[in-house]
């Protein structure tokens, strides 16, 4: 993957696009792209490119056109069935200049236009500009695996990969976005197009935009994929053809997530996705797969035991790092750089540093189990929504909230330990079942507190209900005849897994080491055959992503087969105040910072600060933990994002070849 990004112009009588600007927006990619640089620029548009080489190391440069150039690409992400589509198109006359999946995108357009993005296995986010109609198509995965945001200032449409590629050009102007940040405190992350940044907006995941020069003012945007459940519930069918679908779509999707000119690697987390996704690649090898793993010292984060399990079982070549709280401390305000984001875990620290790793041993592609847990309802939350219904047809019956005790077994502090307060935190609004947010309303009403800390001026015009108001606004129209199961699925998938952990946890950090990650649970087969499976063969009672261990358990060791279901997590609050306290925290946090920044009251920080202290950072509470990790991430982001104290370094500014280089403006006064 890469990173993109240009300067269009909106009026006519508008100066020729930027040259220098565009290439220092690049150059603020360069992680996503250290490889090096590409421009084109006519009157209209500038594009520029910043590349990581992964598939046709000598042919591939961007910004690509075709032969007579009247098409230009500028390409972040893959298209894994570019060879396919290359024979496709081949046979339709079409003739190609490079080995690259890059060029397969221009001649679709050519061919299909827009429907091209229905033809598309892959992760993507890209712009063609056809110099011809003097048109703008854009364009994203189904659930936006790449990033890609865009805001007009002064006539001129700008976008770009990464937020802080847009703020090169000291015009913009840069506040923290109300409306973004109420949603980032509700769902973990701003729903698209919303952005944490006053003025930024987001393509959305799976969709498309148009911004045609003759009459737009602003692209036109459009969503044509988005999760789609059988209305009711789905046919039962032949089981056993259920369960060999699923193999073969999850086997199809990590065998065409291989292709690349350089090794591919795995994550192994020693859970059931990683571990399935590096057993189908592993078979199928005759040199030992590498696969990287993040540890950690204390128990209950630490997943080590079935890492080492797996790994033996598997034969892999294997590469682990501990990661200490000294280490999250240590690259949190890097971190926070890089996702952009107002973060409420720490969870994105390991793995910035397993990437790290990653590139440090001579890889930059690496796959792993991202979408399994939503697509194939592995989360906690999806049991919780179950025992919460079967509890509300009996509110008083005092047996069935005892099965909240069959939650959470991983966790020291459990929610559910005591069970009085379980039943009083998963009872609230208990027989509210028609609510289309009922699976979620618990998470979101408790992490929804944090607000209560904001600057009044900051809270001026949210509401308590705001973020749950316009998500539901943008629901299917048949979201309510979709069972229960598949109707948390769907926000599962549209809020954390979209905006959190692809983005902040995932892409962000790979990309921050330029490292490309690939997502085989996310093939739009896996996607596909997993919406239309019957929810008993996700959730068999609370047995989550039951058809997986059935489709794949004889290529896993028992013990990770039979494990317990463990999510990735990382201490919050202790990496900052266990040992130590790094001065960064000390300086984000005091008074006159949280003052400047205008997004918290001080006196709550305070005191919030003071209980950190006192404990170490331990015993603290869920939403304490999250309360912190929020100040503290957002703190970072107004210092070093908003308020600019991060800059671009004279180095990365001027170093890199030049790959691509087509000025028609300059020839054109030349």
């Amino acid at each position: 993957m890469c990173g993109i990004a240009g300067l269009i112009n909106l009026r006519t009588d508008a100066p020729n696009p930027d040259r220098e600007l565009a290439l220092k927006m690049a150059r603020a990619l360069r992680h996503r792209g250290p490889d090096g640089f590409g421009i084109y620029r006519d009157r209209h548009v500038a594009l520029a490119h910043s590349r990581l080489s992964i598939i046709d190391l000598d042919g591939g440069w961007q910004p690509m056109a075709n032969a007579d150039e009247t098409l230009w690409v500028c390409f972040n992400g893959e298209i894994f069935n570019y060879i396919e589509l290359r024979e496709e198109l081949t046979a339709k006359g079409h003739h190609f200049r490079t080995k690259s999946d890059t060029e397969a995108l221009i001649h679709a357009y050519a061919e299909y236009g827009e429907a091209m993005v229905d033809r598309l296995n892959g992760q993507w986010a890209f712009v063609i500009w056809d110099v011809k109609q003097r048109r703008a198509f854009f364009s994203r995965d189904r659930v936006g695996i790449n990033p890609l945001f865009w805001t007009v200032h002064r006539g001129v449409l700008r976008f770009a990969s990464e937020v802080k590629s847009l703020f090169q050009d000291p015009t913009i102007p840069r506040a923290i976005s109300r409306e973004g940040l109420d949603e980032a405190l509700t769902f973990w992350a701003p729903i698209a197009p919303l952005t944490p940044y006053e003025g930024i907006q987001q393509i959305p995941p799976g969709a498309v935009a148009t911004l045609d020069l003759d009459r737009d003012v602003a692209p036109r945007v459009s969503v044509r994929f988005r999760p789609e459940f059988p209305a009711g519930r789905a046919p039962g069918g032949d089981e056993a053809g259920l369960v060999s679908s699923v193999r073969e779509a999850v086997r199809g999707g990590s065998t065409i997530r291989l292709r690349a000119d350089v090794p591919v690697g795995s994550y192994l987390s020693g859970g059931l996705d990683s571990t399935i996704v590096a057993a189908l690649i592993a078979s199928n090898r005759e040199v030992p797969l590498r696969t990287f793993s993040v540890e950690f010292a204390e128990r209950e984060f630490d997943e080590a035991e079935y890492q080492r399990a797996a790994v033996a079982h598997l034969g892999t070549s294997h590469a682990s790092i501990q990661c200490r709280d000294a280490d999250i401390a240590g690259v949190f305000p890097e971190v926070v750089y890089h996702a952009e984001a107002p973060l409420l875990r720490t969870a994105p620290a390991p793995l910035f540093i397993l990437a790290r790793l990653v590139r440090q041993s001579g890889y930059r592609v690496v796959l792993t189990g991202e979408g399994a847990d939503e697509f194939f309802a592995g989360y906690d939350i999806f049991r919780e929504d179950r025992v919460r219904r079967f509890w509300a047809r009996h509110p008083d019956s005092k047996l069935r909230p005892q099965l909240l005790l069959r939650l959470y077994p991983y966790l020291q502090r459990s929610p559910v330990a005591q069970v009085e307060m379980a039943k009083a935190f998963f009872g609230r609004n208990l027989a509210q079942t028609d609510d289309p947010f009922y699976s979620h309303r618990p998470r979101w009403d408790a992490t929804s507190r944090i607000k209560l800390m904001l600057d009044p001026a900051m809270r001026e015009g949210i509401g308590d209900t705001a973020a749950a108001d316009r998500l539901r606004e943008q629901l299917p129209r048949d979201f309510m005849r979709w069972t229960p199961l598949a109707r948390a699925q769907y926000l599962e998938i549209t809020t954390l897994l979209s905006g959190y952990l692809l983005s902040s946890q995932g892409e962000r950090m790979m990309m921050a080491n330029s490292v490309e990650g690939r997502f085989p649970f996310l093939d739009p087969n896996v996607m596909d055959v997993a919406d239309a499976l019957p929810d008993a063969l996700k959730l068999r009672t609370l047995d989550e992503k039951h058809v997986l261990k059935r489709a794949m358990g004889d290529l896993l060791p028992p013990g990770v087969l039979e494990r317990k279901k463990q999510p990735y997590r990382a201490p919050v609050v202790q990496p900052f105040f266990g040992s130590g306290t790094p001065d960064y925290v000390e300086a984000c946090l005091s008074p006159d910072a949280i003052k400047d920044a205008g997004i918290w009251q001080a006196q709550p920080v305070a005191a919030l600060i003071a209980k950190c202290r006192k404990t170490g950072g331990k015993s603290m509470s869920n939403t304490d933990d999250m309360a912190f990790c929020a100040i503290l991430s957002t703190q970072l982001m107004a210092r070093d994002i908003i308020q600019g104290a991060r800059v671009v370094s004279a180095a990365d500014d001027t170093s890199g070849r030049l790959g691509v280089d087509v000025d028609r403006v300059r020839d054109a006064a030349g």
